[in-house]
C-alpha cells in the first residue's frame, strides 16, 4: 500500500485532473448533510461503491475551502478510516468525530466532507488515464438548547426588496439553505439555491420586481419545502 506521501501525490494530481476530465463516479454518499448533534461521540456516514472494481476512497474534512487538501484542511473533526480500498458493491462506514475545538454554543456551525475516489487502473494498462471523483457534503455542528427548530428555520427569513434583487435576513441560530426561488407555485425558477448563515445577510439578484416569492428550503433530511414568503419595500 503506498505510504502517506504517495497519496498526497495521488489527490493533488485527482484534483488537477477532475478540473479537466469528466468523472463517473462510482461512490455514491447516502443523504445529502450530516447533522452533528454537540455531545455526541461520533455520528456515521454511509458510503457505497456502485460500480463492479474496487476503488480507493480518501475522505476529509475541511472548514468551507474547496481546494483543501487532507494535509491543509483545518476543522475539528477527525474521519475513520482515512483511507480505505472498497470493492465493487459493497460499502463502508466513515465514523465521524468532534475533537473538542471550541465552537460557538449559541449557533451552528457548518464544515464540509469530501469523499475522494481514485478508480483502479489494470495492469496491463500502465499509462490508462486515471479519472477521480470527489463529492462533498455539508456536515452541520449543531450546539445543544438553540432556540426554535432547525427544520422551521426558512419560514422565519425576512425578505426585503434592494437594487438589484432581495435580500434574505436569517434571524435563527441555525444555518438556511435554499435550493432554488421560485416566483409562483407553478415553479418558475428565478433565482439558484445558497445559504445564509445564522443571523447573517444574503443577496440575491433578481430582475423581476416581485412582492411575494417562494423559496424551497433543504430540511435536515435533504428534502424541500417550498413556502410563500412576502417581500418588504
Amino acid at each position: 500500500m503506498p505510504q502517506r506521501s504517495s497519496y498526497r501525490h495521488i489527490i493533488a494530481l485527482a484534483l488537477f485532473v477532475l478540473a479537466i476530465v469528466p468523472a463517473q463516479a462510482s461512490i455514491v454518499i447516502t443523504g445529502t448533510r450530516v447533522i452533528y448533534p454537540a455531545g455526541d461521540k461520533e455520528v456515521t456516514v454511509k458510503i457505497d461503491n456502485l460500480g463492479d472494481k474496487p476503488v480507493l476512497v480518501q475522505s476529509w474534512i475541511d472548514h468551507g475551502n474547496p481546494g483543501a487538501t487532507p494535509e491543509t484542511a483545518k476543522a475539528p473533526f477527525t474521519v475513520t478510516p482515512p483511507v480505505n480500498r472498497i470493492n465493487g458493491g459493497k460499502g463502508q462506514m466513515l465514523r465521524l468525530m468532534y475533537t473538542g475545538e471550541p465552537l460557538p454554543a449559541n449557533k451552528e456551525s457548518v464544515f464540509w466532507l469530501n469523499v475522494l475516489e481514485i478508480p483502479s487502473v489494470a495492469k496491463d494498462k500502465q499509462n490508462q488515464l486515471q479519472v477521480a471523483f470527489r463529492s462533498r457534503i455539508k456536515i452541520f455542528y449543531r450546539p445543544k438548547g438553540l432556540a426554535g427548530e432547525a427544520n422551521k428555520a426558512g419560514e422565519l427569513v425576512v425578505w426585503k426588496k434592494v437594487t438589484g434583487g432581495i435580500e434574505g435576513f436569517n434571524p435563527t441560530p441555525y444555518f438556511v439553505s435554499l435550493a432554488k426561488i421560485t416566483e409562483d407555485g407553478e415553479g418558475k425558477k428565478i433565482a439558484e439555491g445558497t445559504m445564509i448563515a445564522p443571523g447573517s445577510t444574503t443577496f440575491i439578484p433578481v430582475k423581476k420586481n416581485l412582492t411575494t416569492i417562494y423559496p424551497a428550503y433543504i430540511n435536515d433530511y435533504g428534502g424541500m419545502m417550498s413556502v410563500a414568503q412576502r417581500i418588504t419595500p
